[in-house]
């Protein structure tokens, strides 16, 4: 199998800008889910992040933090998470990342995590409360399992730190478009553009940008900037106001943006 990198090097040769999108597991439902999840094959969105419920996910904005605690409230566990992303793994086409909060892996412990997730078809982790310093053996043993660790840039974080977080990247690098949490309409301006190309000095690897992407004129503006689009919360606000149609139509307004002028 192909590493991270190299796949989305490979669909860079066809795309202008690449999309991954994000689902809560167990939020409406598994079902829901697994349709969301059909939805984005037929975009044919390049990367997914299946988020593990937690109870308090410090990150998200207030759509993605009900969404964790009803997924929880109505008994979603992580044996069902797994078994859904192993399911998914072997049914569509595109890589899954498992995103989460560090405690639910240091309570599997990180040599058990690593395996579990690859195992069912993972293909590396965001951990959105991690700094790399802080993970332990975490990284050498996503590294043994064949796993990417991602790495967050914000546009806080100095120059020289952004160039001691490259080190420890793989894959690629999530770059937070501002500070706060997810949700949050983001203004793709100039200083969006300043702290890509800060992050772009820091490492050779590609750089998605997500945090508040919210519309297809918000990717047409990073088009040749960042290389990876991630929305997440918009996503999720299409399919409660609209369901499975209106996620569709989204979706694919948001994949002709990517893709740009034919």
């Amino acid at each position: 199998m192909a590493s991270l990198e190299a796949y989305i090097r490979q669909r860079q040769r066809h795309k202008a800008l690449l999309l991954m999108g994000h689902a809560v597991v167990g939020y409406p439902s598994l079902e829901a889910n697994w349709q969301m999840l059909e939805a984005m094959q037929q975009a044919q969105v390049d990367l997914v992040e299946l988020q593990l419920p937690f109870s308090e996910p410090i990150a998200d904005g207030p759509v993605f933090v009900r969404a964790n605690q009803q997924a929880l409230a109505g008994g979603m566990t992580r044996e069902q998470y797994f078994a859904f992303m192993q399911r998914a793994a072997r049914a569509f086409d595109f890589p899954l990342l498992m995103m989460g909060y560090y405690n639910s892996i240091f309570q599997m412990g990180h040599e058990r995590f690593c395996a579990c997730l690859a195992e069912h078809g993972g293909r590396g982790f965001i951990i959105a409360d991690l700094p790399p310093e802080e993970a332990g053996d975490l990284w050498p043993c996503a590294e043994a399992y064949g796993l990417a660790p991602i790495v967050l840039m914000t546009p806080l974080t100095p120059v020289a730190r952004l160039h001691h977080l490259a080190r420890f990247a793989r894959g690629f690098v999530y770059c937070v478009a501002r500070k706060g949490v997810t949700g949050k309409q983001t203004a793709v301006d100039r200083q969006v553009q300043e702290f890509l190309h800060r992050c772009r000095q820091a490492t050779p690897l590609p750089l998605a940008l997500g945090f508040g992407l919210r519309r297809g004129a918000d990717l047409e503006c990073i088009r040749g900037w960042a290389d990876i689009a991630v929305v997440g919360t918009a996503l999720l606000q299409a399919w409660e106001e609209g369901g499975p149609a209106a996620y569709r139509s989204f979706l694919a307004a948001l994949a002709r943006a990517a893709a740009g002028p034919t």
